[in-house]
C-alpha cells in the first residue's frame, strides 16, 4: 500500500472480510505494475485535498495499490451467479454492469459503476472489506481491486471469466496496458490498412498500441520514445521507424509520407502535460486523428492545440479510456488471439518480482527498464 504523495510503497499485512452480496473473494496470482499505479504516488490521479472532505473520507491515504491483475476465486459472496470457487479472472478496472445507459449500448468502459472508484468501500454497498492488521483502519482498494494485495474482495462486476488453461501472468498484461493500448489503436483511433500510425511513447501501453496499428494493416507504424530500449522493442512488435523524440519524428515524417503527415496518432507518454500538444497535433496531417490514451494531472486545465489547425485541416481529438473497448467481450477475445498467436503477451514481460521487491520494480519503470513488470505473489 501507499501511505502518501512520494512515498515508496509499504508491505504489510490486512485483514480481508469475507464476500457479501454481488461480490467475491480473489487469491491474486499475478499483478501488472502498470503506470497508473504511480500516479497515485506522484499524485496525477489524486483528487485535490479540497475536495477530499465532499467524498466523504478525511484522508486519502493509505491505499492497496494495482489494477492489472489475474488469479482464481476462493469464495463467492451471496447472489453471484457469473462465476464459482476455482474459476481463474481477469481484473477489469471498468466494471461492466451490463445495465446502465453506457453498458446496454456497448460502451461498458464507461459503466456508470466505474463513478465510486476514488470513493471508499465497495461498489456495492460502500462499506469496507480491508483494514490494516495494526490498528484496524480500513482500507480503500485502487480501482476497486488492489490487485498487489495477494488477495481482495471485489466486486463480481469487476472480474472476467478466462479459460484455466491460460497462462496468469498474460492474463494479467491483457486487464488493463494490453487492452488500453491494443484498443486505442484498433478501436478508438480506428487505424485501416494503409494507414500511417505515430504511437507517442511505448511504454506497457504505447507498445501495445504499436502492436494493435500493425496488426490493423497500417503501412507506416512509427514509435517515439527517448528510451533506446523501447525503440528497439517496438520494432519487435511491429513498428517500421523509431524516433527519439516528437520533434525528431516530426521532421521526418514530412520525408516519409511526402508531407501527408499522419493519418493516426496515439499519445502515450508516461504523463501527458499540456504543452505536448501542439507537437503532437502537429503530426497528424489532413483529417487526422489524435488519441489521447495517456494520463494527464487531474487538476491540469491548460493544453496548447492550435485550435486553426484543428478547424482547417479537419482533425479531430479523442479520449479514451480501456482503449474504448468492452471489457466482458474484449478481454477474452485478445486472449484468443494470444492463443491463436496473432497477439505477442509473454514478449511484453520484462522482470518479475516478489511483492516485497516491488520499489525495485518501480524503479525500473522509471529508469525506462521495463516494457511491463509483474509482481507474482508466492
Amino acid at each position: 500500500m501507499i501511505h502518501g504523495l512520494n512515498q515508496q510503497w509499504a508491505v504489510e499485512e490486512i485483514e480481508v472480510d469475507p464476500p457479501k452480496a454481488a461480490e467475491v473473494l480473489v487469491k491474486w496470482s499475478v499483478a501488472g505494475m502498470c503506470h497508473s499505479d504511480e500516479h497515485l504516488v506522484t499524485g496525477d490521479l489524486v483528487p485535490p485535498e479540497e475536495v477530499w472532505p465532499l467524498m466523504g473520507i478525511d484522508d486519502f491515504f493509505p491505499i492497496i495499490g494495482g489494477h492489472e491483475g489475474a488469479g482464481e476465486v476462493v469464495e463467492v459472496g451471496p447472489g453471484v451467479t457469473t462465476l464459482k470457487v476455482g474459476d481463474h479472472v481477469a481484473a477489469s478496472f471498468i466494471p461492466a454492469c451490463g445495465r446502465c445507459r453506457y453498458c446496454s449500448s456497448g460502451r461498458q468502459n464507461l459503466c456508470n459503476s466505474g463513478a465510486g472508484t476514488f470513493l471508499p468501500g465497495m461498489i456495492t454497498d460502500g462499506t469496507s472489506r480491508h483494514r490494516r492488521s495494526s490498528n484496524g483502519k480500513d482500507l480503500s482498494l485502487f480501482a476497486k481491486l488492489g490487485t498487489f494485495s495477494e488477495y481482495s474482495c471485489v466486486a463480481e462486476t469487476q472480474v472476467i471469466l478466462v479459460d484455466n488453461d491460460l497462462p496468469l501472468e498474460s492474463v494479467a498484461l491483457v486487464s488493463c496496458g494490453v487492452a488500453t493500448g491494443w484498443g486505442s489503436a484498433v478501436k478508438r483511433a480506428e487505424v485501416q490498412a494503409g494507414d500511417t500510425v505515430v504511437v507517442v511513447g511505448v511504454g506497457g501501453i504505447g507498445i501495445n498500441a504499436v502492436q494493435g496499428a500493425a496488426m490493423a494493416g497500417a503501412k507506416r507504424v512509427i514509435a517515439v520514445d527517448p528510451v533506446e530500449f523501447k525503440r528497439e522493442k517496438a520494432m519487435e512488435m511491429g513498428a517500421t521507424h523509431t524516433f527519439a523524440s516528437m520533434t525528431d519524428a516530426l521532421a521526418a515524417l514530412g520525408e516519409l509520407t511526402w508531407g501527408e503527415m499522419a493519418d493516426k496518432v496515439i499519445l502515450s507518454p508516461s504523463v501527458l502535460y499540456g504543452d505536448m500538444m501542439a507537437e503532437g497535433t502537429q503530426l497528424a496531417g489532413k483529417g487526422g486523428t489524435i488519441v489521447i490514451t495517456a494520463i494527464a494531472p487531474m487538476t491540469q486545465t491548460e493544453s496548447s492545440v492550435n485550435l486553426f489547425e484543428i478547424a482547417m485541416w479537419n482533425k479531430e481529438i479523442k479520449g479514451t479510456i480501456f482503449g474504448s473497448l468492452n471489457p466482458r467481450a474484449d478481454i477474452p477475445m485478445l486472449l484468443g488471439l494470444y492463443r491463436e498467436g496473432q497477439l505477442k503477451l509473454d514478449e511484453l514481460i520484462t522482470n518479475r518480482y516478489a511483492l516485497d521487491d516491488i520499489n525495485l520494480g518501480y524503479d525500473a519503470m522509471r529508469n525506462g527498464e521495463n516494457l511491463r513488470g509483474v509482481i507474482v505473489h508466492s
